[in-house]
C-alpha cells in the first residue's frame, strides 16, 4: 500500500491523459464538492459535456468556483487533463493567488489501457491520435511539474499502483489549532541570554542547565510553553546561549518558535551564500565560529526549519514574527512567509534610512489575536486585537511575554544597551482616532464574532437598510453604544380565548433546564437606553435615535443623575457612567404621532361607522329583514372598536416636560469596566428600586414574582400574576431565567418571552383579532425566526458591551450595535 501524503489546503490537480482514470481517482479518494471537473462545467455550460467549443467558457467556470473555494479555506481538486503546460499554470497562479499548495497527482497509465477505456465509452469519439498527442505533451512535462511551482508531485504508472494508494491528509505546519496552551509568547530575544534567563524565572518556568551550567532548557511546573517570535539571533551579548536554551526546549516539547527575519538570514550566512554582514549579524558570526562545528549544524538546521507563523487555539491565536493579516492565516506560500518575516513597507525610508513600515494593525479586523515583534517599540498594546511584543530588550529596553489566554503582559528590563539603535524605540504605530468609523467596518456582508455565540451573519442588504438609518436619524456614535433586543413572544397557546398564555413560557423553560424565572410586569411605554454620565449622556430609542431635544434631554438626566447619586451607585459601582435599558412612560411620550394617525384613526372610523350601520340593520330587522347574522357580527364588530379604544387609550396620558413622565430601568447593562448579565435579575431590580426610593415621582418600579418552573403551585400562583396584571387592559409580562445569561443543553437559552394580555393584543392585531376565526389563524403564526432573532440581537447586545467595557476602540463596539440595527430589517412579522 502506497502512502501519498496531501495538504489539508490545496489546490490539486489531477493530471492525465482521456482515459487515465482520473474521475474514478477523485470520486474514491475526494469529497464529491471537492472536487470541480472540467466536463461537468462543460456541461453547464453548454448542456454537452464533451462539447470541445466550450471548453474556454468551462474554464473559466472551473477557474471562478476554485478561487472561490480556496478563498474559503477549501481543498479544492481539479479534475482535467491538465498535460498542457499553459493549462497548469493558470492553476499555479490560482493557488498563488490565494496562498495555498498546488499539488500534481499524475496518471500516467499504459496507452492501450487508456484507448481500451476511451473505445468502451460512447461519448468519447475522438482518434487515437488525439491520445497520443495528450501523453506527447504529458510525457514532456514530466520533468518538470516542480519548476512549474508545483510543491508536491506524485506519479502512478499502473492501475495496480492506483488500487494501493491512499492519500494521506496532512495538516499544513502551521497548523496547530488543536493546541489550545496556555503559552508564554516572548518578543525578539536578539541574543540576550541573561534577560531571557530571568523573564522564564519570572514566568515560572525552571532553567536546566549541562555540566558546565550552560541552560540547556526550561520547563514550567504547570506545563505552560513558551512561544517565541523569532529573531532571537544577532546584536545582542550570547546568540549560541540563546539558541542553546531555546533549542532544549522546543526539543523537549516546552517551547515553540517561529522564524524571524534575522534566522532567516543567519542560516543564508551560515550556508555561504552572498548576505551582508549588517544590523547584528557580524556579532552572530562571531560568537558562533566560538562554538563546536556540530553546534553550528544543529543551530542551522533549527532555524533552517522555523516555520513562518503558528494558527493555535482553534484560530484564536496567530504568532508571526512581523504579524499577519487575516487573509494569510493558515495559509502557505513565499508571499505568506515574506510577510510573517518583514512585514511590509510603504516603499519609504524615515529620516534614519529605515523602511517605513505599513501600519496593518490599524485595519487588522480578524477575530484572532496576532501576537508579534519585528519593529521594537517602548511599550507592548494591544491595537485592533494586536500585539507587538519587540519592547527593544538589546536596545536598553525590555524582554516582554504575553501569557495567553490570560492576556497578562510580563516583563523583564534590559541589563544594559547591548547595541545602539539606529532609530530610538517608538510608541506602538499611531492608529486612528478610538472614536472614528469607517464606512467599511460595516459595508456589505458581515461576519461578526461573539464570545458567547459564535458567528453572526449580517447579509448585505440588511447592513444597507441599517447604514440607511444610521446615517440620518441616529444620535452622535461615541453615545450610541448599545441597542435593545427584539423581544421573543412565549409558544402560541392554544386556549379558546387567548393567544398567549403563561402556562407555555414556563413549560418552555422547564424543558430547556430553567426552574427559576422571575415574571417581570411590562410597562407599556417606549424601550429606551439611558446612557447616564455624570456630565452628560444620552436617551435613545431601540433604533438609535434621540427620543427627545437637548433641552428635554437634559432634563431627563439631571433627575437620572441625581437620583444615582442620592442611591450612592456611582462610587458603589465604582464608575462614572451607567447605561440602563428601561421603558419611558407613557407610550404618548414618544409615540402619540403613532397613536393618533395609526391607532385613533382606526378607533375613529370605526366610531363614524359602525353606529350608522347598527342603526340601519336594527330598522331592517324592524321591518321584518332577517338580518340577524348580520347584526351580531356588527354588534361584535362595535363591541371590539370599543374595547380597541379603550387598550390604547390606558397608556395615553399628557405629559408637559417632565411632567407625567416616568423611566422604568430594570437592567443595568454596563458600567465602567463590566457588564452584568452574570448577575440574576434580583440584583438588577432591587439596585434599581434605589433610584425609585431616591425620586419616586420620576423612577418606577418594575413589580416582580419569582416562579418555580417544575412547581406546579409556584406555576398557578404566576397565571393568576398575570392575569391580574392583564385583566383591566394591562399588556402583560415578561419571563425571563432569575440567573440571566443561561446556557442550556442547546446552547444560550431564550433571555426573556413576552406574554401580553388578551387586550393589550387587540392593539397589536385589530380590533377583531379575538373572534374566533381570526385566533385560530394567528394560532398558526411561525415564532422560529422571531425567536432566532432575538437571540442572536441579544448576544450581539452583550458582545458590544463586553467589547465597551474591556476597552476596545469604538467601531468595534459599533460594529455589532451596527449588527442588531441591521438584523431588524429580516423580513419577520413586526407584531410577534
Amino acid at each position: 500500500m502506497s502512502r501519498l501524503g496531501i495538504p489539508q489546503l490545496a489546490l490539486v490537480a489531477l493530471v492525465g491523459v482521456s482515459g487515465s482514470g482520473k474521475s474514478t481517482f477523485a470520486a474514491r479518494h475526494f469529497r464529491a464538492t471537492e472536487v470541480i471537473s472540467s466536463d461537468h462545467c462543460r456541461g453547464l455550460v453548454s448542456d454537452d459535456p464533451n462539447d470541445q467549443s466550450a471548453t474556454k467558457d468551462a474554464f473559466d467556470v472551473l477557474h471562478y468556483i476554485a478561487g472561490k473555494r480556496l478563498a474559503a479555506g477549501r481543498l479544492t481538486v481539479v479534475d482535467a487533463t491538465n498535460v498542457q503546460r499553459e493549462g497548469r499554470a493558470q492553476l499555479v497562479a490560482l493557488a498563488r493567488e490565494h496562498d495555498v499548495l498546488p499539488v500534481a497527482i499524475v496518471l500516467d497509465m499504459p496507452e492501450g489501457l487508456c484507448l481500451r477505456r476511451n473505445a468502451e465509452r460512447p461519448d468519447r469519439d475522438f482518434g487515437a491520435h488525439v491520445l497520443r498527442r495528450q501523453r506527447a505533451d504529458l510525457h514532456k512535462s514530466l520533468r518538470h511539474l516542480e519548476k512549474e511551482g508545483f510543491r508536491r508531485v506524485h506519479v502512478l504508472r499502473s492501475p495496480e499502483e492506483v488500487a494501493e494508494t491512499v492519500l494521506v491528509r496532512e495538516p499544513l505546519l502551521n497548523d496547530r489549532r488543536a493546541d489550545t496552551g496556555p503559552f508564554d509568547v516572548i518578543g525578539d530575544v536578539h541574543g540576550c541570554r541573561a534577560e531571557l534567563e530571568q523573564l522564564l524565572a519570572e514566568l515560572g518556568y525552571l532553567v536546566e542547565r549541562d555540566a558546565e551550567g550552560r541552560p540547556v532548557g526550561a520547563a514550567h511546573p504547570r506545563g505552560r510553553r513558551a512561544l517565541f517570535v523569532g529573531d532571537l539571533v544577532d546584536r545582542g551579548p550570547d546568540t549560541p546561549g540563546v539558541l542553546r536554551l531555546v533549542m532544549g526546549m522546543v526539543a523537549a516539547g516546552t517551547a515553540m518558535c517561529v522564524c524571524g527575519n534575522h534566522e532567516q538570514k543567519l542560516v543564508r550566512a551560515l550556508r555561504g551564500k552572498k548576505v551582508t554582514v549588517a544590523h547584528g549579524l557580524a556579532e552572530s558570526l562571531a560568537q558562533l565560529s566560538a562554538e563546536s562545528a556540530e553546534f553550528r549544524k544543529l543551530a542551522e538546521q533549527f532555524c533552517y526549519d522555523l516555520v513562518s507563523h503558528y494558527v493555535l487555539d482553534g484560530g484564536k491565536l496567530v504568532v508571526a514574527h512581523a504579524g499577519l493579516p487575516e487573509r494569510f492565516q493558515g495559509r502557505a506560500s513565499g508571499r505568506v512567509r515574506s510577510f510573517a518575516l518583514y512585514g511590509e513597507s510603504t516603499g519609504e525610508t524615515d529620516e534614519y534610512g529605515l523602511p517605513v513600515r505599513y501600519p496593518w494593525a490599524n485595519d487588522y479586523r480578524g477575530a484572532a489575536a496576532v501576537v508579534y515583534g519585528h519593529t521594537p517599540v517602548l511599550d507592548a498594546e494591544w491595537v485592533n486585537n494586536t500585539i507587538c511584543l519587540d519592547t527593544g530588550c538589546v536596545f536598553g529596553g525590555r524582554l516582554t511575554a504575553l501569557r495567553y489566554p490570560e492576556r497578562e503582559l510580563v516583563s523583564v528590563a534590559a541589563q544594559q544597551v547591548w547595541y545602539e539603535p539606529v532609530r530610538p524605540l517608538q510608541p506602538v504605530n499611531p492608529v486612528r482616532p478610538d472614536d472614528e468609523l469607517n464606512l467599511t467596518d460595516v459595508l456589505g456582508k458581515r461576519v461578526v464574532e461573539t464570545a458567547e455565540h459564535g458567528r453572526i451573519t449580517v447579509r448585505a442588504e440588511n447592513a444597507a437598510a441599517a447604514l440607511e438609518v444610521m446615517s440620518r436619524f441616529a444620535i452622535e456614535p461615541g453615545s450610541l453604544l448599545y441597542l435593545p433586543p427584539t423581544m421573543a413572544p412565549t409558544a402560541t397557546s392554544q386556549r379558546a380565548d387567548v393567544l398567549e398564555h403563561p402556562e407555555e413560557a414556563f413549560a418552555g423553560y422547564l424543558a430547556a433546564g430553567v426552574r427559576e424565572v422571575i415574571c417581570e410586569e411590562k410597562h407599556m411605554g417606549s424601550r429606551a437606553v439611558l446612557l447616564v454620565r455624570r456630565d452628560g449622556g444620552a436617551v435613545h430609542t431601540r433604533t438609535g435615535r434621540a427620543f427627545f431635544d437637548q433641552r428635554l434631554t437634559d432634563q431627563v438626566l439631571a433627575r437620572l443623575q441625581a437620583a444615582i447619586s442620592a442611591a450612592g451607585l456611582w462610587s458603589e459601582l465604582a464608575t462614572d457612567w451607567l447605561l440602563l435599558d428601561a421603558e419611558l412612560l407613557p407610550w404618548s411620550a414618544k409615540a402619540e404621532p403613532l397613536i393618533r394617525e395609526q391607532y385613533a384613526a382606526v378607533g375613529a372610523a370605526a366610531s363614524a361607522a359602525l353606529p350608522a350601520a347598527l342603526d340601519m340593520l336594527r330598522a331592517a330587522a324592524d321591518r321584518g329583514v332577517d338580518v340577524t347574522d348580520l347584526l351580531q357580527r356588527n354588534e361584535s364588530r362595535a363591541n371590539n372598536a370599543d374595547a380597541f379604544r379603550a387598550a390604547y387609550r390606558r397608556y395615553c396620558w399628557p405629559t408637559d416636560g417632565l411632567r407625567g413622565m416616568r423611566v422604568a430601568p430594570f437592567q443595568v447593562l454596563a458600567s465602567e469596566g463590566r457588564t452584568y448579565h452574570d448577575r440574576p435579575h434580583s440584583w438588577h431590580l432591587d439596585l434599581l428600586n434605589r433610584l425609585s426610593t431616591a425620586d419616586p415621582e420620576f423612577v418606577a418600579t418594575t413589580d416582580n414574582l419569582l416562579v418555580d418552573t417544575g412547581n406546579p403551585d409556584s406555576v398557578a400562583a404566576g397565571v393568576r400574576w398575570w392575569s391580574e396584571l392583564t385583566e383591566d387592559g394591562g399588556e402583560g409580562m415578561v419571563v425571563k431565567p432569575m440567573a440571566n445569561l443561561v446556557r442550556g443543553k442547546r446552547g444560550v437559552v431564550q433571555p426573556g418571552v413576552k406574554v401580553r394580555g388578551r387586550e393589550y393584543l387587540r392593539i397589536i392585531y385589530g380590533p377583531d383579532y379575538t373572534e374566533p376565526a381570526n385566533l385560530d389563524r394567528l394560532r398558526k403564526r411561525n415564532l422560529g425566526t422571531k425567536r432566532s432573532l432575538a437571540l442572536r440581537e441579544y448576544m450581539l447586545g452583550i458582545e458590544g458591551l463586553r467589547r465597551l467595557t474591556s476597552g476596545e476602540p469604538l467601531w468595534r463596539v459599533h460594529e455589532c450595535v451596527f449588527a442588531v440595527l441591521a438584523l431588524e430589517s429580516e423580513p419577520v412579522d413586526p407584531r410577534l
